[in-house]
């Protein structure tokens, strides 16, 4: 059975990951930050058994590492999908530095830092393993830009950046790493923005992804993309913003 660990799982777009791996087999580590009422209710819902929750912050090296060591300890992780991220509203010209200097810390040490140092451990357990997948979740924001969050743009540039060094570096120890890129998603969190007309005229669907479809790409990236594929960035924003 294969054994994943999907971080920021009490989300939208991270309940639909898990639901969507358990129900084809998978066993899963849901981590969460804050949400333990969340996680719980998750692991209680999905299809199939042998599933945990784990609590970290993301933002502090040493509970990652105390994360990794609990996902392990009892079966081989076979996949890692850094999921979890943030997104604090920091427009540079209407912060303060101290509310700056916070907003940059917060994201990076999340969205950047938190999975990269998470990427260290699943890299070398997978390296002696022969072999796994690391599926990183990185945003449109890493092309086109954040008018009020350029700290969170900038987080998914250096992940994208990042992912795909480590593509290269684990390619011969047949360890994949792969990154998918959504622009808006249907989540509760972001229901009335997505509502938003000026959204909405920005989507040539006429509507934004909905997290079964970030989550039918993810899954594909875990359990059945080709080994050639490592490295690559998939877009899933419905043609809302497109690059070559």
């Amino acid at each position: 059975m294969t054994h994943i660990l999907v971080t920021g799982a009490p989300g939208g777009i991270g309940a639909a990951i898990a639901t969507l791996l358990a129900a084809r087999g998978a066993q899963l580590t849901l981590q969460y930050h804050a949400d333990a009422a969340g996680a719980e209710a998750l692991r209680r819902r999905l299809p199939g058994g042998g599933h945990t929750i784990a609590q970290c912050d993301l933002a502090d090296p040493a509970a990652i590492e105390r994360l990794w060591r609990s996902a392990a300890a009892h079966q081989p992780v076979d996949a890692l999908i850094n999921n979890a991220g943030v997104f604090p509203n920091h427009p540079p010209l209407a912060t303060g530095y101290a509310a700056w200097l916070q907003a940059w810390r917060q994201t990076l040490g999340v969205n950047l830092e938190g999975a990269a140092h998470l990427c260290y451990f699943a890299a070398r357990a997978m390296a002696e393993q022969g072999g796994g997948r690391i599926v990183n979740i990185s945003s449109r924001a890493a092309f086109r830009g954040e008018l009020t969050a350029p700290a969170y743009a900038a987080s998914k540039a250096g992940l994208n950046a990042f992912s795909q060094s480590l593509a290269k570096a684990l390619a011969s120890k047949s360890v994949l790493v792969f990154v998918v890129a959504p622009g808006w998603v249907a989540t509760e969190r972001v229901a009335q923005a997505v509502a938003d007309p000026a959204v909405l005229a920005d989507q040539p669907l006429g509507r934004v992804a909905t997290p079964a479809e970030v989550a039918q790409v993810v899954g594909f990236c875990v359990l059945e993309a080709p080994a050639s594929m490592t490295g690559a960035i998939l877009d899933v924003n419905g043609a809302s913003y497109l690059r070559s």
